[in-house]
């Protein structure tokens, strides 16, 4: 889980990609509860690597649905990935995470 986590490229499950939103929200609620009004460069600072982090893994959630990463825009997007089955087999953004995580057991 997490690999590549800052990374655009490939395709995650729907259980990393809850992951890393309840991930995203709890990271954004310390930042908010430790920085006041006065320190408002510094929340800029520390938001951008939790932003990147979350428009990384919500662009290869969408890859694991064959869409590009553009559709996370969308409104209420974000919400459907939660929910919605991913593409069976490999697909053109990387193989199925599903499979490959089950050959890993296998071996």
């Amino acid at each position: 889980m997490f690999k590549d986590a800052f990374s655009f490229n490939g395709r995650i499950r729907r259980k990393e990609y809850i992951v890393s939103q309840l991930l995203y929200y709890v990271g954004l609620l310390i930042i908010s509860f430790f920085v006041s009004e006065a320190d408002m460069p510094i929340v800029g600072f520390l938001f951008l690597p939790l932003a990147w982090f979350s428009l990384a893994q919500g662009a290869k959630r969408c890859h694991d649905r064959d869409n590009t990463g553009f559709f996370q825009i969308i409104p209420f997007y974000s919400i459907w990935m939660f929910f919605a089955q991913s593409d069976n087999g490999p697909n053109r953004f990387g193989p199925d995470p599903k499979q490959t995580a089950m050959e890993m057991h296998l071996i």
